[in-house]
């Protein structure tokens, strides 16, 4: 793969609007969780089916992504997920008038899946907008515009969805009749249903403007599909196989600890599902500015040590929202975000650094390892159920944090770039 030499300004703010995107739907179907709780009554393992379907999709089209985008370009890969997710988010409309929990699954799993095949792309497509020396801070100035969608995403789903939920209890919910049952439950699939569609209309507007600007093709320079040269070498390569542990355990921990993020603070300060959404609002803000920061000191730290460093605050927060709880853990649990900030472009500039040809498909390796949201959430769940405590869930964020502070401290010692 060759890097663009001269940079393009309009293309670059193309690709990285996408990072917004992907932030924005992210965090809303985050709210899905406690917003399906309550309308279907459902346990903290049945709606950690969420992530299930919208993780499991990327796993499922990482590796296909790579191909396609191997066999043609970077501009197409980004307009086929385009169109994909907005295939996927206009489902949700269908999805409403069956009233069917599967059916909000299909419909996530499609738009995830152009997710997939967008971030598969963006993530190299940004790595060779320039030297491959400033590479893991270029991406992480992409990727911080990622919390800013998430930010949008999360009020979004604050003012458009949990706040049309009725807060009617399960127990009440029980002793309906159906047909009162059925019409508060479509009133409230509906407004999950609108800021799907609603956006997915105004992004037909993005797809049309990316397919008409020229832009840097950034392709291999030989069209080789033999893949299985490829997979033999990165399978050799054990930084690269560390760091798609490392981002497995990370993705696992942070769509846990952002989707149960609401239910912990009802629990701990007794708030309904909307005001609960301040408190994963406020983590999605202190994100997003923990990423330009830590973005900044990446020019005086080597990303590996704030990695490190960042692990082990993580992991001491993370226990006191297993432990301390109350006021302490809720706040705990807002710095675990602060902490986060930065893993997730680190892990995948680091593993990938140095992979020249190798990178697309490389790329899409660590993509996959995104299914660590669809593997440890449900685990995260089955704790939540089984020991009827969101607080002792934690343990599995808590483990998957030692294993990024242990990857860090690997790479430190064989001084790795």
């Amino acid at each position: 793969m060759h890097t663009t030499r001269k940079f393009s300004r309009l293309p670059f703010i193309l690709i990285t609007s996408l990072f917004l995107v992907w932030g924005l739907f992210n965090n809303m179907t985050d709210t899905l969780l406690a917003a399906f709780k309550r309308i279907m009554s459902m346990t903290d393992f049945q709606t950690s089916w969420i992530q299930t379907a919208f993780y499991g999709s990327y796993f499922c089209l990482a590796i296909p992504a790579a191909l396609y985008i191997k066999r043609f370009t970077y501009k197409s890969g980004v307009l086929l997920g385009l169109g994909l997710f907005i295939g996927g988010a206009m489902l949700f409309y269908p999805a409403s008038i069956s009233m069917q929990y599967a059916h909000f699954l299909i419909a996530l799993f499609v738009l995830a899946g152009g997710l997939a095949i967008l971030e598969t792309t963006a993530n190299p497509y940004i790595i060779a907008m320039g030297p491959e020396e400033t590479a893991t801070r270029r991406l992480n100035l992409a990727q911080s515009f990622n919390p800013i969608g998430s930010i949008l995403g999360i009020i979004i789903g604050k003012l458009f969805i949990l706040s049309h939920l009725n807060m009617a209890t399960a127990a009440e919910r029980e002793q309906m009749n159906k047909v009162d049952l059925e019409a508060i439950q479509l009133e409230e699939l509906n407004a999950v249903m609108g800021p799907y569609v609603i956006v997915a209309l105004l992004l037909v507007t993005l797809w049309v403007i990316i397919y008409f600007v020229k832009m840097p093709v950034a392709s291999d320079d030989a069209q080789d599909f033999n893949v299985l040269p490829k997979v033999k070498r990165l399978l050799k390569n054990k930084n690269y196989l560390m760091g798609i542990v490392a981002q497995f355990f990370y993705c696992g921990a942070q769509i846990g600890v952002w989707s149960f993020t609401i239910r912990y603070v009802m629990q701990e300060f007794n708030l309904n599902e909307q005001d609960a959404s301040n408190y994963y609002l406020a983590s999605i803000v202190l994100f997003m500015f923990s990423r330009f920061i830590c973005t900044w000191l990446m020019q005086f730290i080597q990303p590996k040590k704030l990695l490190v460093i960042l692990a082990f605050v993580a992991m001491i927060a993370t226990a006191s929202v297993i432990f301390i709880k109350g006021t302490i853990g809720v706040y705990s649990l807002v710095l675990i975000s602060a902490c986060m900030s930065l893993m997730y472009p680190t892990i995948f500039g680091l593993a990938i650094n140095g992979l020249k040809d190798d990178t697309k498909i490389a790329s899409s390796g660590l993509v996959m390892a995104i299914v660590g949201g669809a593997v440890l959430t449900p685990l995260q769940g089955l704790v939540s159920d089984g020991l009827q405590s969101i607080s002792y869930s934690y343990f599995v964020p808590l483990i998957s944090f030692s294993f990024i502070l242990f990857y860090g401290l690997i790479l430190l010692r064989k001084n790795v770039n």
